[in-house]
């Protein structure tokens, strides 16, 4: 009974766990609840890949789960993941299964972990689905990482480029734009917008910031209905350059995701289910689902997704060919292989374009506004005059 209230004593002094229904864990087995925790995507980031994997070496020695569990607790340095871990192993020693005690914790363990959790406990083989599982949050850590590295040094630059430009515009600007106020001449087209540019910022600088900040917001509640998530990830997938790199990132997680829960033993409607959030974009896991909908009513997986329109036609022939050999999931594995290595060249060949690109965007700013501001010098002989 002790072991069942362990996260009531620990609830005082842990503001992070929030129960919704109000009571211990582990009080009797419908308490099924989920849990809201504070700073999820940190814990899933800096905790779940690492739990896993160690959770899949100790299983595959041999250890009970419940001994593994508890050796993870303690191996915890973020105290909040350590009470999740603790909780999960009371629940399982007190009888719920591992998928049951993970479902309290949805929100940082998602669909896709318990869904495979479950097929394998189902299947008798957790250990080997967990080490499954384990390499498949592995290799996508390891994509995103990718992804934000390639990502880095061209926010930086136009980072760089923005507090450069605003510097100028607030503080050298102006300098120039009192000299030349003195002559009372009228100024080149290009240097009068820049000094009424300057103005505007100095005088309304929180006029602009309310506005800026209204528009990013409201762009922000945009993204969030489902009718502005779909379209902003329809447009996306056709932007240029960008948008076959999405498509690539987009098609290699599907894959990689299907294949891991196929192979685990997910039923296919479920796999698909959880493979359309997983794609990381609403058009194309639209189509999944309504290529689910489709095999539910008796066609084959190849066909589902070619009627769909939105998959490319190598990723259409190689699930062909899986479904007539019955190898659909090692199928799904190649193509996951080859969209990341896809991406993997992909961004390789974006960072040397990108460089160049950016020092020539940055020249352009910083260059327009300098020839901008000496401008009216070279005509000085004309405002002079005048």
């Amino acid at each position: 009974m002790a072991i069942n209230t362990f996260a009531a004593a620990k609830d005082k002094r842990a503001p992070q766990l929030n129960v919704r229904d109000g009571k211990a864990p582990g009080e009797g087995r419908g308490s099924q609840r989920p849990v809201r925790l504070r700073g999820i995507g940190k814990m899933r980031k800096l905790d779940l890949c690492p739990f896993t994997q160690r959770l899949a070496a100790m299983l595959d020695a041999g250890l009970p789960l419940v001994q593994a569990m508890d050796a993870l607790a303690e191996q915890s340095s973020n105290p909040n993941f350590q009470r999740v871990v603790k909780d999960i192993s009371a629940r399982i020693e007190a009888g719920d299964s591992f998928a049951e005690a993970l479902e309290r914790y949805k929100e940082l363990f998602g669909d896709l972990y318990i869904s495979m959790i479950r097929a394998g406990e189902m299947g008798g083989g957790l250990a080997e689905v967990t080490a499954r599982l384990a390499k498949y949050m592995e290799t996508s850590t390891a994509m995103v990482r990718k992804v934000k590295a390639a990502m880095t040094y061209p926010i930086v630059v136009m980072a760089l480029a923005f507090v450069l430009t605003t510097g100028m515009i607030l503080f050298i600007v102006p300098v120039f734009a009192g000299i030349f106020a003195d002559f009372g001449a009228k100024l080149p087209g290009p240097t009068q917008v820049l000094v009424e540019v300057s103005n505007i910022l100095r005088h309304d600088a929180l006029v602009v910031v309310i506005v800026t900040g209204f528009c990013i917001s409201m762009f922000r509640r945009f993204l969030r209905t489902e009718k502005g998530r779909l379209l902003f990830d329809r447009w996306i997938l056709k932007a240029p350059v960008a948008g076959q790199l999405i498509l690539k990132v987009s098609m290699g997680r599907m894959a990689r995701t299907f294949a891991s829960m196929i192979r685990s033993g997910v039923p296919i409607l479920k796999s698909m289910e959880i493979v359309a959030k997983a794609s990381g974009n609403m058009y194309i896991g639209n189509a999944i689902l309504a290529a689910s909908k489709k095999i539910e009513g008796g066609s084959a997986l190849a066909v589902a997704l070619k009627e769909c329109g939105q998959f490319p036609p190598m990723v259409l022939h190689m699930i062909s060919a899986g479904e007539k050999t019955g190898n659909v999931d090692g199928m799904l594995e190649k193509v996951a292989d080859f969209y990341e290595d896809e991406v993997a060249n992909s961004l390789e060949s974006l960072s040397s374009m990108i460089e160049p690109l950016l020092m020539a965007f940055l020249g352009t700013v910083i260059g327009g506004i300098v020839i901008c501001m000496f401008m009216p010098i070279f005509k000085m002989n004309e405002i002079v005059g005048n």
